[in-house]
């Protein structure tokens, strides 16, 4: 009876959110209204945030709504091109849009592509979701139409072109500003974090079942899917390696030699052993591991982010092996990384001077609090995902009556604070709609497994 009275609740939630535009439910907003409303983009539609609200629709049959999404975003992307004088690259989405009035009464669709954020950083992430849920809306509907729609076919080859384009950099993986991801505030994850690499690997690995390229218009002209597949494999074997962290791992960088040079090198990112932070030395247990937050030269961010890790299971970035490690560290560290609420968004938590210099003493991200060591409910879909993915049903389940024990009860907040995530977020605000189509997703997920093969690690 309580489950069903959650559920109830939560699709309450997710109904009252729909947003309209000249009558067609184009998206869902980010929370619903309330006082005081935690920020005024609350009230708009988020990318990121409406991946989940469209999983459920498209499981209860209202593909419309979702359609209608896509084509929204596609809309709004073809209409501005300059942000504080600097013109915004083709293949660049919104990170959020909202429904206005104008003054002579007509509805309006305005976007913002970072220059509202805290931050003002264009979103990375949001162009890589709306590629992998025009996938799901795809193999969810049998609609092969929308994604090959002209406007459909442009917009997916200037995001490759974007993201595939010649730069310095030598490595495979993504390189992008700090705060272009759900971690959208300055937190040390400039570079090449690993979400957007996940988000950037599940988009290669989709694309040739939604781009149509045309043929090359000279024999010398390398097409954009050829690209995409070479650059798809170095990414896999490159995240597989240099990534990944575990106990034997961890030894080999604690004897690594410096400053080598040659092909023989085997610490090739020079790496240095006394960057090694002290608590995860005694932290990985015995068959665990995990995918680290970062790579670059000389530098390894040892930090672990959930929604990576998880995204890498269900993308099937990571190995079967490395999942099963991913997940076995969850269960052996679940009072770290699950707690009270499902699911730690970053462990550990930066405080003292780390606080200070790598978030410039952001107030709202304190230690153990939103996007520094909070708990966020969001982040429980994909887990239930890779858990059931990776044959931990069991822990899934686990994670899911969490949840289901306070979600309701504390008026469906956006995030959790406290090493185990007991206290409702100090500015966390309430009826978030994501925490709680995050819930009925999982809860889908569960009484019907087969909603998996949606995703890209079917391919």
């Amino acid at each position: 009876m309580i489950s069903t009275e959650v559920l109830k609740s939560a699709s309450t939630i997710l109904e009252h959110s729909i947003m309209y535009y000249q009558g067609r439910p184009v998206g869902t907003l980010a929370a619903l209204p309330s006082s005081p409303l935690a920020a005024a983009n609350y009230e708009e539609c988020f990318i990121r945030d409406f991946v989940p609200s469209a999983f459920v629709f498209l499981i209860q049959g209202r593909s419309e709504i979702v359609k209608n999404f896509l084509e929204t975003v596609l809309t709004l992307k073809t209409r501005e091109r300059v942000v504080a004088g600097h013109e915004i690259q083709p293949g660049v989405m919104p990170a959020s849009f909202r429904v206005t009035i104008d003054s002579s009464g007509s509805e309006k669709l305005v976007a913002d592509f970072g220059e509202r954020a805290i931050g003002r950083v264009a979103p990375v992430d949001s162009m890589m979701w709306w590629i992998i849920l025009l996938d799901i809306y795809t193999r969810s509907t049998g609609d092969v139409e929308l994604a090959s729609r002209p406007e459909f076919q442009s917009t997916m080859a200037q995001i490759l072109h974007l993201c595939l384009k010649d730069s310095f950099e030598v490595s495979p993986s993504l390189l992008v500003p700090d705060a272009c991801s759900m971690i959208d505030r300055r937190m040390g994850i400039y570079g090449h974090p690993l979400e957007i690499q996940s988000l950037f690997y599940g988009v290669l690995r989709i694309i040739d079942n939604l781009y149509l390229e045309p043929e090359p218009q000279s024999k010398d002209k390398v097409s954009l899917l050829h690209t995409a597949k070479v650059r798809k494999q170095a990414l896999l074997n490159y995240v597989r390696i240099f990534y990944w962290l575990d106990l034997k791992r961890l030894n080999e960088i604690h004897r690594y030699s410096t400053e080598e040079l040659g092909p023989e090198s085997i610490n090739v990112l020079n790496i240095h052993p006394e960057s090694i932070p002290n608590w995860v030395v005694n932290w990985i247990p015995l068959d665990s591991g995990y995918l680290v937050g970062n790579v670059s030269v000389g530098r390894m961010d040892f930090r672990f982010f959930s929604l990576g890790n998880l995204l890498a299971i269900l993308f099937n970035l990571s190995t079967e092996d490395q999942s099963r490690k991913i997940l076995n560290l969850y269960e052996s560290r679940w009072d770290d990384l699950i707690g009270d609420m499902p699911v730690k968004i970053i462990y550990p938590a930066m405080e003292g001077l780390e606080w200070e210099v790598r978030t410039g003493s952001d107030p709202k991200n304190v230690p153990w609090s939103y996007q520094n060591g909070g708990n966020w409910p969001a982040l429980m879909w994909p887990f239930v995902a890779a858990a059931i993915k990776t044959g931990r049903q069991d822990i899934a389940e686990r994670a899911y009556q969490t949840a289901v024990k306070r979600l309701k009860e504390d008026n469906w907040p956006e995030y959790y604070d406290g090493h185990s995530g007991r206290l409702i977020g100090r500015r966390s605000n309430f009826q978030q709609v994501w925490t709680a189509t995050s819930l009925l997703l999982s809860h889908h997920l569960l009484e019907d497994p087969s909603l998996l093969d949606l995703l890209p690690n079917a391919l």
